[in-house]
């Protein structure tokens, strides 16, 4: 009789072991795949935020740069053209194209956000 209740003893103790280790590895698991559909995204994105920011100032120092080469430009090489009481058009000139350039921008961001709306409204419908 004794031995029937260490056998039966022991074999509840590895089953609870081996539950014990079931749950531990399916805590195992579920963290690594948090980690994995988290983590990973996560990093992809940061890199996309950091090249897009990184991309934008060396732009919009590009276009400044540009800019000031334009009135210097319209100041120095147009002779007596802007002399006198017409000196402020070269501002003027310069913050017209500073506008179209602005204006240019926001039109190619809307028409790219727009755009990749009307694929992703086609490709829910073809769904």
């Amino acid at each position: 009789m004794a031995r029937t209740r260490e056998r039966a003893t022991s074999g509840a103790n590895r089953r609870g072991g081996a539950i014990g280790a079931g749950g531990q590895d399916v805590v195992r698991l579920v963290g690594d795949y948090l980690k994995q559909e988290t983590l990973g995204p996560l990093r992809g994105a940061a890199r996309f935020v950091a090249f897009g920011v990184a991309g934008s100032v060396a732009l919009s120092g590009g276009a400044v740069l540009l800019l000031v080469a334009l009135l210097r430009l319209l100041q120095g090489e147009t002779g007596d053209t802007f002399g006198g009481s017409r000196s402020w058009l070269p501002y003027l000139i310069t913050a017209v194209a500073a506008v179209g350039v602005l204006a240019l921008s926001v039109w190619r961001v809307a028409s790219g956000a727009s755009r990749r709306r009307g694929a992703a409204a086609a490709r829910t419908e073809e769904h």
